[in-house]
């Protein structure tokens, strides 16, 4: 780990706050070099899916022309929410280095609700069809 890394997010996190977005900053190191550098986007752009992890681990896969990224390591100036978290998982990052808890006051927003469809028929077709996807990759 090296804070230096850190400080480049910091300086990322001031360019948020600048344009009116939660002050977040990220970086993605690959081999002890800077592959990406970003920071929140979801106020400027209108953009749900701005969040600065999100936006350093899209520019990082257009760089390596890949998604899976397990030799980068990814440094953030907040502990990332669960909906960035699991774009990490997704995208195998190992190792995530964070400056700053959640702060106490700042709870996750979930009001939404999930349903599980019943419908045999087009539970056994998309079963199936997601099954041969994955046979046919392997």
């Amino acid at each position: 780990m090296d804070s230096s890394y850190i400080d480049v997010c910091i300086e990322e996190a001031k360019l948020s706050y600048q344009q009116g977005d939660v002050p977040i900053g990220a970086v993605i190191v690959q081999n002890g070099k800077i592959l990406a550098k970003g920071h929140n986007t979801r106020e400027f752009n209108h953009d749900i899916l701005g969040h600065a992890e999100i936006n350093v681990i899209r520019e990082a896969s257009k760089i390596l022309k890949r998604w899976n990224l397990a030799d980068c390591e990814l440094y953030v100036t907040l502990k990332p929410c669960s909906m960035c978290t699991e774009i990490i998982k997704q995208s195998r990052i190992l190792k995530v280095f964070y400056l700053l808890d959640k702060l106490d006051y700042k709870k996750e927003f979930s009001k939404s609700e999930f349903f599980k469809i019943e419908s045999s028929k087009n539970e056994q077709m998309y079963h199936k069809m997601i099954s041969d996807f994955f046979k046919d990759k392997r």
